[in-house]
């Protein structure tokens, strides 16, 4: 028996893999015209890492890390979010410089799979460090919108809060403390342990919905500074036509944010985690993994769940063309065209086997090929026949010109 991937994880195979391509491609470009540079960090880090920058009372530490010791005897962690290792790759890099990178790969938490919650999931995101201006919380919103409207979705919406500074928060925790405290006996029991230790926790959870439906709100406790913050927010989302609604109960399950906090949503996609992507300033997170005090704010995508919401319709050719040879005689021929078309920039394919012109046909629309060119008896008078995949019409072309006039249509 051929052992089965591990119980949350997926083989993304072709053609639903086209999906991702589309979102992956539309994000690089995204990123590039933002001027967000590449950032690789490591899988797996030091587990102290995520208990710090996290939160060692977060639901993603307690319950949802795969942590292991390596052979050395160290405590490591699969990361569960990418911003933590970001901003230590920036502390240790020594820059104090404002650092603007865009990042794309695997997430790894162990939760209850279902749709769009997958065990290793993928994310894209960016990070905008040193920079405390709200402006770089509107730029770093409008990269995630501006990719959902890329891929298709048009529906979406983003949810906004500001969760204070740190002296707001802890003002505001005690005040909340107190009120889950008189209701104690109404939450659940995760709820009633995390009163102490964490109440803003509690705001997250569904099953204590009914409860926590007259609970002061984290909006409601801003310094002056916090919101003269979101407010600069808002008029830059509005500048931008970029539609917001405020989500005074939303605090994102994460201990580093502080001030802005957003998700976005679309009605293109329901699931019991409906977020498509989110994120938010976290300018405490460098002085949490020890390092000096440096503002930040960054997103996170959700690709798998993006792509659940991406809207169906015809599904675009992956090759431009595909070289189909007449018979075997002209195959060394046929390698040649599929060459110097693949150098001139287009996605070309052929088949390597000894197979007749109709199943090399066959393979063309397999693979999705918009044409086919077909290398024949025309090819001595320098000539190939051009046939459209999708309306069957054909054009006899000069040879010298099937670059120029694939690129035409």
């Amino acid at each position: 028996m051929i052992p089965r991937p591990p119980k949350g994880t997926d083989d993304i195979l072709p053609p639903a893999s086209d999906r991702w391509r589309v979102l992956l491609r539309a994000f690089d470009d995204l990123a590039e015209r933002f001027g967000y540079g590449l950032v690789i960090t490591p899988m797996f880090e030091a587990t102290e890492l995520f208990s710090r920058g996290v939160g060692a009372e977060t639901e993603v530490v307690e319950k949802q890390m795969y942590t292991f010791e390596d052979k050395g005897g160290r405590s490591v962690t699969l990361r569960p979010e990418a911003t933590a290792s970001v901003v230590r790759a920036y502390l240790q890099g020594g820059s104090s410089a404002v650092f603007k990178v865009a990042y794309a790969g695997p997430m790894f938490r162990y939760e209850q799979p279902q749709a769009g919650r997958r065990r290793q999931f993928h994310q894209v995101g960016v990070e905008y460090i040193g920079e405390p201006s709200p402006d770089a919380d509107v730029e770093v919103i409008e990269i995630g919108f501006r990719l959902l409207e890329a891929v298709g979705i048009t529906d979406a919406v983003v949810l906004l809060n500001s969760i204070g500074d740190p002296a707001d928060r802890a003002a505001y925790r005690e005040l909340l403390a107190a009120f889950l405290t008189e209701r104690a006996g109404e939450l659940t029991a995760d709820a009633r342990r995390r009163i102490a230790a964490n109440p803003l926790r509690v705001l997250d959870s569904k099953a204590d919905a009914a409860v926590l439906a007259d609970a002061p709100t984290p909006a409601g406790h801003l310094s002056p500074a916090a919101a003269g913050h979101i407010a600069a927010v808002r008029a830059g989302l509005d500048a931008m036509a970029i539609p917001h609604q405020e989500e005074p109960r939303l605090v994102r399950g994460l201990d580093y944010y502080n001030r802005t906090v957003f998700e976005y949503q679309s009605a293109s996609y329901q699931a019991a985690q409906a977020s498509l992507g989110g994120g938010g300033r976290y300018d405490p997170l460098a002085g949490m993994l020890g390092g000096p005090e440096v503002p930040g704010v960054g997103l996170a995508m959700g690709v798998d769940r993006i792509v659940l919401a991406m809207p169906a319709g015809d599904e675009e050719a992956v090759l431009d063309v595909f070289v189909v040879a007449a018979d075997a005689g002209r195959r060394t021929i046929a390698l040649e065209l599929v060459r110097s078309l693949r150098a001139e920039g287009l996605r070309v394919d052929l088949d390597l086997g000894d197979k007749s012109v109709k199943a090399q046909f066959r393979a063309a629309d397999r693979r999705r090929a918009a044409t086919a060119a077909v290398v024949g008896e025309e090819w001595e008078s320098g000539r190939v026949t051009m046939k459209d995949l999708r309306s069957g019409a054909e054009s006899s072309v000069d040879a010298r010109e099937v670059a120029k006039w694939i690129r035409r249509r």
